[in-house]
Order: structure tokens, then sequence, then C-alpha cells
């Protein structure tokens, strides 16, 4: 349901009133999306790539005098559609002069790993997507019939979704985990007695999967049922595209007045003397899937791992 009346409360904002002065938070991981798939900058609200839909073929010619055939390939329009996500937060000025913290500068990177978030569930599992996006990763890999059931043996379960994708024209450039499912991985080995992961111990470095880049979402953006229990994505990340129509914009705004789908005043900042922040972040999504040499016209760039 949409809500228009959430205003910043002083019992839930540290004051120095008996309060640490330290805000402890989580590291941010605003999205898994943003940081691995193609981005690509817009300049209107839509986006049109041609894609590979069918591929020439060639013929041998019989005899000297054989006739040579004809083949042509053929293109399609891949469409993306920039959504806009937005949201506002209104605070009181004096909750800001009374705050042992500084507010906004605590605020603007919360407001950004909820976009991040939100992005991630629409992108992988189709959570409250604009319907101009194309069917989620999860489940348009499932539709495919592009799933692995998780059997005893990770080690190969893991190989599995890779040769999955490969038989399907496309190649596992990295994967994506539930959170904690890295753990699982830590003392598999091939077959030739080499860890298959890799644990990153430097910070900006990724973890590796069979030398690809393994992302864990942390952000809230993991969903443990769709509809079976998900533990981990392989994609083919060249394949998945963002459109960046408009970055984070961040506008302060002290006389702004907040209404209901009604129309109903829920909030005037002048008359109740607060300041409101508004985020708005404007993007597109697209996954193609142009014709390969191998595997159906239904191959997907994506494949996951289940539970059996």
């Amino acid at each position: 349901m949409p809500t228009f009346d959430s205003v910043a409360k002083r019992e839930n904002v540290p004051v120095p009133d008996q309060v640490a002065k330290d805000v402890i938070k989580d590291m941010s991981r605003d999205s898994v999306i943003l940081a691995n798939a193609r981005r690509v900058p817009m300049s209107t609200k839509t986006y049109k790539q041609p894609v590979l839909a069918e591929l020439p073929d060639a013929y041998w010619v019989g005899g000297d005098t054989g006739l040579k055939q004809t083949s042509v390939p053929k293109w399609k329009d891949a469409v993306m559609t920039a959504e806009e996500l937005a949201v506002l937060v209104p605070i009181p000025d004096a909750l800001i002069d009374d705050s042992s913290i500084p507010l906004w500068n605590e605020v603007k990177p919360l407001l950004t790993e909820a976009i991040g978030r939100k992005l991630d569930l629409a992108a992988l599992w189709g959570d409250d997507k604009p319907t101009s996006w194309p069917t989620a990763i999860v489940p348009a890999a499932t539709a495919a019939s592009q799933t692995v059931n998780a059997t005893a043996d990770l080690t190969a379960d893991v190989a599995q979704l890779g040769k999955t994708l490969a038989k399907s024209g496309y190649a596992a450039t990295g994967f994506l985990c539930e959170p904690g499912f890295n753990w699982q991985l830590v003392s598999l080995r091939g077959q030739d007695g080499h860890p298959i992961y890799t644990p990153s111990l430097v910070e900006n470095q990724p973890d590796r999967l069979y030398g690809r880049k393994l992302d864990e979402v942390l952000n809230g953006g993991w969903k443990t049922t769709s509809p079976k229990a998900t533990h981990l994505i392989a994609l083919d990340w060249q394949k998945i595209a963002v459109g960046i129509r408009q970055d984070f914009t961040f506008s302060l705004f002290d006389q702004m007045v907040i209404s209901d789908s009604d129309g109903k005043v829920i909030f005037n900042a002048a008359q109740q003397d607060a300041k409101v922040m508004r985020l708005v972040f404007r993007v597109g999504f697209q996954v193609a899937q142009p014709a390969t040499r191998v595997g159906s016209g239904a191959a997907y760039p994506a494949a996951v791992l289940v539970e059996a």
C-alpha cells in the first residue's frame, strides 16, 4: 500500500539524551544489478538496441557449376524503458538541530541502498516490477528450463550451471548467491584438488567462483523461494543491461506539501517547520537474447541452482 504520512520521529533518531553518539550501520551494498550489468546511457525514456534474431547459414555447392544459395541475418529491437524510483523523507527542523549526528548525511546512503534493493528485487525476481520491463531473471531462466537441482555434490552442481549456459550458447561470466552461501563453497575442490571458490581478503576485490566473479546479495534483494529455494544464479552479464536515464538526484525542500492519492494534504513542510529530502532515480532494464549457433531460440542468459 502506498504511504504518504511517514515522518522521522524524535524517538527513532539518536539525540544526545543518554544515546550513543555513533550510528552503527551495515556496509551498504547498493545493487548487484547496477554493479554488474552492462550500463547503457539513455537520452530518452526508451532505448532500442538491435539484437541478432536469426543467423546466416552457408551451403555446399554441388559440382563445378552448382548454384550458390543466399542467406541473410535478421535483427529485432530490444526495447528498454526507463522507469522512476523515488522517495520523500520529511524531517522536522527542530529534530535536525537537536540531533547528535548529521541526519541528512546519514539518510542519503540509506536511500540509495533502498533504491538498489528495489531494483534488484524487480530485475531478479519480478517483485513490484514495472510492466514495461521484461520478465525478471529467475522466472525467465526457470521458464526456459535452465535450472539445476541441488545435489549432495555442490562442486558438480556449480559446474552444471556453467554447462547449462554453454549449451544455450551463453557464457557464465559471473554468479550471484544468497547470503551465507559462499561459506558452503569454502571447502569445495575441483577434480585437480584446487579450490573452486576463492574468497577475497582485499577490499574492493571480488570473490571468485571457478574464476568468475561471485557477488553475495546482502541488500535484502534475495528471495528464499521463487517458487523453489534458489541458492545460486549463473549469468552472462554482457546480455543483461541497465539504462541510466537520470542518476541519483537528491533535492531538499522547505516549502513542500505532501498529499495522499486522494489529494488530501498529509504534511506541510513550511507550516510544520520541516524539510523534505527527495531522491529520484530513473532506470531501465532489459535482457538481450541474441540468436546463437547452439541451443534453441528460447535459450536465456542465466541459469539457477534450486533446491531439489
